[in-house]
Formats: structure tokens, C-alpha cells, sequence
């Protein structure tokens, strides 16, 4: 009888050690590339928190705001060294490892509304490219999500693409800068941080930043009161992913969780920040030293027959932008869209 119970016991014991080191493979530590108290952040971190219910606690995630561990550029190779299981940011972050990312990450005006993009990821081959691009880099593409059509903050008013000949404008790097320039304003180089005291101080005249119920909420249209709302050029793809060992090591049905949970994730976001936006365009609509710009659409067309040819040299820059280019404008062109 003893004999039994010790083996029970030990078989017991060997089962909870096995159950902890289960549960530890899916202990995952994600960065953002959003700070905690971002309206973006907080629908992550809701999402984190779905996934743990819907998991019923196998998966665990750690969310960390932008800058935790890494700078914001640099989760993917911190991902492939075991730094981080996983990240939550813009795509276009790494344009710098390869082209592609910075034409999949924000193919600027290529895309006026969020459904649009997030079809194309989910069912006009986007996923399945994402997944091949971040697979020498041992990082597993989970799913995309987006936010919304960023707003345009500007001290001058801007009507149109005349207005923008000259104009000191603060972008992102790469393709965004390349259409911006090949419209005739002057692109600068400056960290997002400091947009608001790039426009205090005169450094620019504008900016490309995100959407507009951030920018109102941070003060922005109270310097730079000629937003151009709703936005004619950025939206940015939002990827989730992780490691590829941990992703691995999950099995399917806890894989399945992952991805249908940004599925809701990507859902979440876009409302969310829509809703948002719409409240704080009533908030800055009353007060009268912001006017907000509506650009027609004959406008929006010029603007992106500019942004159309700096698309097609930014393909030229990698064999993988190409695929990039190929991929989206031929969604485009099959749903009337170019």
C-alpha cells in the first residue's frame, strides 16, 4: 500500500512540475511600441488581458510600454536574442532591416479607411507575406490591426498639395518622407517625442503623427491649429507577433486563441480610436482658434499619384519590397481600389 501511494504521489508531483514548466513556456513578455498611458496601450493591455481568460491562464502576457526594454526599433532583433517573447507596434519601425517593412507598414495613401487595410492583411495575402518576411528574424507574425487614418497637425492651413511646397514637416523615415518630399514639402528628422517642441519652437511647421483624438488630447491642435481631418496619407499596419520557439512550443488550440484574439484586438483598436476621434473633433470644432481641414477628394487624388510613383521606387530598394509592392497593388487594382 505504501508502495503505491509513493508512486501516485511521485506521479502526482511529476505531473505539477510538468504542469509548471508549461505554464512557464507561455510567460510571454511583450513590448509596445505605445506609452502606458495612450488610449492605444490601455485597448492592448484589455487584449492581454482576453487572452489569459480565453486561455484560461496558459498563456500569460506581460505587457510592457514603449521603451521598457528596448528602444521601439529594435523588439524584432530583441526578439530573435530571447530579450522579449514578443511585441505590439508599427511595422514600419523597421524599415531600416529591410524596405519591405516600411512599404507593408505604411504604404502612404494607399489606404482610406481601416477595413480596407486590415482585408487586404487578412484576406488579400497580407498575412501570409508578413509571416515569410519575419521568419529569418525567428519571429512568428500572430496577426495585424491597425489604428486609424492619422490627422495631419500643421501651424498654416493646408487645403491641398500647393500648401505643401516648402513646408517644414517632421516624418518617419523612408517612404513616408519620400512622398512628402516628392510633393514639395521639406521633411525633417524627429522623434515623435518631440513634435509638440518642434512646433512650439519653430523647428517645423507640421507633422505627421497619429491620430487626431491623440493629437488633441496632448495639446497638439492648440499649437498647430490647422489639422487636416479626416487624414490623406498614414495608416499605419499594427503587427502582433513572438518568438517562433515560443509559438512552437504552443499547441494548436492555444495558437487558434492567439490569433482570433487580434482578430477582436484589431476590432477593438479601430473602434475605439474612431469613437475617439469622432469626440474630439466636436471637442476641437468649438473651439474656435482650431479650424479643421477637410481636403476634397480632387486633392486627395493628386496627393496620391504623388505617393503612387514614390511607391513604385521604393520597391526598387529590396527583392522583398518588390513582393511588398506586387502584392498590394495588385489587392487594389482586383477590388477597384487603385
Amino acid at each position: 500500500m505504501k508502495a503505491i501511494t509513493k508512486t501516485l504521489l511521485a506521479a502526482s508531483i511529476s505531473g505539477l512540475f510538468s504542469m509548471s514548466a508549461m505554464a512557464a513556456d507561455f510567460n510571454l513578455k511583450i513590448q509596445s511600441s505605445d506609452p502606458s498611458g495612450d488610449l492605444n496601450f490601455k485597448v492592448q493591455q484589455r487584449w492581454a488581458d482576453r487572452v489569459e481568460t480565453m486561455s484560461d491562464g496558459q498563456i500569460n502576457i506581460d505587457l510592457l510600454p514603449v521603451g521598457s526594454v528596448v528602444k521601439h526599433t529594435e523588439t524584432l532583433g530583441a526578439i530573435k536574442m530571447g530579450i522579449l517573447d514578443g511585441h505590439v507596434t508599427a511595422t514600419g519601425y523597421f524599415s531600416g532591416k529591410d524596405p519591405a517593412f516600411g512599404l507593408i507598414g505604411n504604404m502612404v495613401g494607399a489606404w482610406s479607411d481601416t477595413t480596407q487595410l486590415l482585408q487586404y492583411m487578412n484576406y488579400g495575402g497580407g498575412n501570409e507575406l508578413m509571416t515569410e518576411l519575419y521568419a529569418p528574424y525567428g519571429v512568428q507574425f500572430v496577426g495585424a490591426s491597425t489604428t486609424g487614418v492619422e490627422s495631419f497637425i500643421s501651424k498654416k492651413p493646408i487645403d491641398g498639395v500647393a500648401d505643401l511646397k516648402g513646408l517644414k514637416l517632421r516624418a518617419p523615415e523612408g517612404l513616408v518622407q519620400q512622398v512628402f518630399a516628392a510633393a514639395g514639402a521639406t521633411p525633417v528628422n524627429l522623434p515623435g517625442s518631440e513634435v509638440f517642441t518642434g512646433l512650439s519652437k519653430g523647428v517645423i511647421d507640421a507633422a505627421d503623427y497619429t491620430v487626431f483624438s491623440t493629437n488633441q488630447k496632448a495639446g497638439m491642435n492648440d499649437i498647430a491649429p490647422h489639422p487636416v481631418q479626416p487624414g490623406f496619407h498614414s495608416l499605419p499596419l499594427i503587427d502582433i507577433s513572438i518568438a517562433q520557439k515560443k509559438w512552437d512550443k504552443m499547441p494548436e488550440d492555444l495558437q487558434t486563441i492567439l490569433k482570433t484574439s487580434v482578430r477582436d484586438f484589431s476590432y477593438d483598436m479601430t473602434t475605439q480610436l474612431k469613437m475617439a476621434d469622432m469626440a474630439a473633433v466636436k471637442e476641437a470644432k468649438a473651439n474656435p482658434e482650431i479650424t479643421i481641414h477637410d481636403w476634397s477628394d480632387e486633392e486627395r487624388k493628386k496627393f496620391r499619384e504623388i505617393a503612387k510613383t514614390q511607391w513604385k521606387v521604393f520597391a526598387e530598394r529590396s527583392p522583398n519590397a518588390q513582393k511588398v509592392y506586387d502584392s498590394v497593388t495588385e489587392f487594389l487594382e482586383t477590388n477597384g481600389l487603385l
